[in-house]
């Protein structure tokens, strides 16, 4: 594993990092690394929202099998008024 040093980091963003780590129980380097898989987007989690992507456009494309569309609210109200 890589190891990954910073210089330079102004105190206002330090101190926000260590706050936030701190609330979620982590060191600072933990929380840094648990930013970074939440916000750097990999090969492999590109390819896998490409695929998603692919999903539902072909899902999209497709053609509603139901004959009709659905019954309005007021339709339904009035059936369950009938009863």
């Amino acid at each position: 594993m890589a190891t990954l040093y910073v210089d330079n980091v102004p105190d206002t963003l330090y101190e926000a990092l260590r706050k936030q780590a701190r609330q979620h129980r982590k060191s600072i380097a933990a929380e840094i690394v648990a930013l970074l898989e939440e916000n750097v987007v990999t090969a492999a989690e590109q390819q896998a929202r490409h695929d998603f992507l692919k999903q539902v456009r072909r899902l999209r494309s497709r053609r509603s099998t139901s004959a009709g569309g659905f019954s309005t609210t007021e339709e339904l109200q009035r059936d369950d008024r009938s009863r």
